[in-house]
């Protein structure tokens, strides 16, 4: 078997008493049948033309010695290293993909001017520019971030006499604005089936093109998602599927809304930060949804589970699953990656459908994009800082939180506005190749506040589970790490530089969620690159 789950305690009497239904109505077999009427009327366009992703396998197969060729055909020319451009599904995906098979690829998610420049100058162990394709990956082809990495690398490419069109490789939908360009300039173009959506197009050519050209053998991920199929288009209660979608979306108003995962011990890479964005994005709506939380096995929340938390615990083998038995009420998981990407998205649709929301669809996402386009038009002076101690400046959305005139007055007072079912949100908007140590305040935090607490590297997560944020329940507080820094990057053709455009998207979506939502936020700008920022939160706490 490709894919095992068990479930114990609490969960399993969740799941035993929502089979029945989810059997009974048949919904496995109709994902598989591309049934768009499964998620309701207000739903049935959108389901309509978000249901390629079942067929992802097949439809792919050919892909496979296309990219085969075009990989030696680059490496026959020295080109070794491969960097992606893509937000959302389209680079968290690839990157889980490459980490579990042990294979380099430079993941370009981040509009950081530090970062880019890391991306186009390269390092002496992977090669520099001149051994690097580009792929960029896009489904509207309009993304502000891809398309500002396009732009840099193209004139990277051209100050050092190379020609952009032997470099750089697009993905995207048939028809975007970005085939038609991309065309026009020589570059090499595959476009993806456009009837799946970002966050489900891991084994499209979104997750493919860019793993195969980095030494991944897709072929055998594929294969691993062949093995899966028929297990969950079955209408049975032995689907992985079902079972998953009821565990983590079943038991009516006594749910619990929030999703623990945590990876101990399995070879696969990086996985819940894939999961988290497929989750969050497909139900984090119209009020509701499912928060995951991305956890080590010795975070905070394991030790006094919350009441409102399911734990998700993934696991190397199904033989393993009785060396966890003392964790009593949680689900265990083990598979491959190519199962694991197969289960996740059809429990994840099944999930919308047992949450009343349509699984497809991201209403709540465009509102940031568009507060930051207003503000890089605008160009408004920032706020004044509330205060400012230590190398931080603190802005606040309610002046009330910055009362107490210091950090740990200003964190206590965040954390006082958490609701007892609320979370904390973390979002570093910083170059992180520079501070990779910012993720640990994820552990500081939670231990600090009390409550489940999740963690975002900006802008990266706004493609992800910034949705949740603004459509889901109103529980959350959010605290936005940004930075002063005086590296920045020209974007060719825009009159906005990496800088300013990072700086208007951390401003547009606290904007979003402190004006239009009424979240509360917490902004520390640091305005010293030597600031060690988990000492000044050890110190806090």
């Amino acid at each position: 078997m490709s894919f095992a789950v068990k479930v114990t305690g609490h969960v399993k009497s969740v799941v035993d008493e929502e089979l029945p239904v989810l059997t009974g109505s048949l919904i496995a077999s109709g994902i598989t049948a591309g049934d768009a009427t499964l998620w309701g009327p207000a739903a049935e366009e959108e389901a309509s033309r978000r249901l390629g992703w079942v067929q992802a396998v097949s439809v792919s197969r050919p892909l496979v010695a296309e990219i085969t060729a075009l990989r030696d055909e680059l490496v026959a020319q020295g080109v070794t290293r491969v960097v992606l451009a893509g937000m959302g599904g389209s680079s968290l995906a690839p990157e889980v993909i490459a980490q579990t098979a042990g294979v380099p690829l430079v993941i370009l998610d981040s509009t950081a001017p530090g970062q880019v420049l890391a991306a186009i100058d390269g390092d002496a162990e992977s090669g520099g520019l001149a051994q690097t394709v580009l792929v960029v990956s896009s489904k509207s082809g309009s993304t502000v971030e891809t398309d500002s990495a396009r732009r840099a690398f193209e004139a990277a490419y051209r100050d050092v006499g190379i020609d952009p069109a032997g470099r750089i490789v697009v993905v995207t939908d048939p028809g975007s604005p970005l085939e038609t360009s991309a065309r026009e300039a020589g570059y090499r173009v595959f476009t993806a089936d456009p009837n799946v959506g970002g966050r489900y197009s891991a084994l499209t050519a979104f997750g493919l093109v860019p793993t195969g050209l980095a030494g991944v053998d897709i072929d055998a991920l594929l294969d691993e998602a062949d093995a899966t199929l028929l297990e969950v288009a079955i209408d049975s209660p032995e689907n992985p599927a079902l079972v998953m979608a009821a565990a983590i979306a079943g038991g009516g108003a006594l749910r619990r809304d929030k999703l623990g995962l945590v990876t101990d011990g399995t070879h696969i890479i990086g996985l819940p930060d894939w999961i988290e964005q497929l989750v969050a994005e497909s139900t984090g709506k119209n009020g509701t949804g499912i928060l995951p939380v991305v956890l080590l096995p010795v975070s905070p929340e394991l030790e006094d589970v919350p009441d409102d938390l399911r734990i998700v615990r993934l696991v190397d083998d199904a033989e393993q699953f009785h060396l966890f038995e003392r964790h009593h009420d949680e689900v265990l998981v083990s598979g491959s990656l190519g199962a694991q990407f197969i289960v996740w998205e059809y429990a994840t649709a099944i999930a919308g459908r047992l949450l009343g929301i349509d699984p497809f669809d991201q209403p709540d996402v465009e509102s940031a994009k568009v507060a930051a386009r207003g503000l890089l038009d605008a160009r408004p002076e920032p706020a004044p800082p509330a205060f400012a101690r230590d190398g931080v400046e603190v802005r606040v959305s309610d002046p009330a939180l910055a009362a107490g005139g210091t950090l740990a007055s200003v964190l206590d007072a965040l954390w006082a506005r958490i609701p007892a079912d609320g979370y904390v949100n973390i979002q570093a908007y910083v170059n992180r190749l520079e501070v990779p140590q910012l993720a640990g305040l994820r552990e500081l935090v939670a231990a600090d506040a009390g409550r489940p607490t999740t963690f975002g590297w900006g802008p990266r997560f706004l493609h992800s589970t910034g949705q949740y944020h603004k459509g889901g329940p109103a529980t959350g507080v959010f605290l936005q790490i940004v930075e002063r820094t005086d590296v920045d990057l020209e974007i060719p053709g825009r009159p906005f530089t990496f800088g300013q455009l990072i700086q208007a998207q951390a401003a547009g979506d606290a904007g979003v969620l402190a004006d239009g939502h009424g979240r509360p936020v917490v902004t520390l700008t640091l305005t010293d690159p030597q600031v060690d920022v988990l000492s000044l939160f050890e110190a806090a706490q």
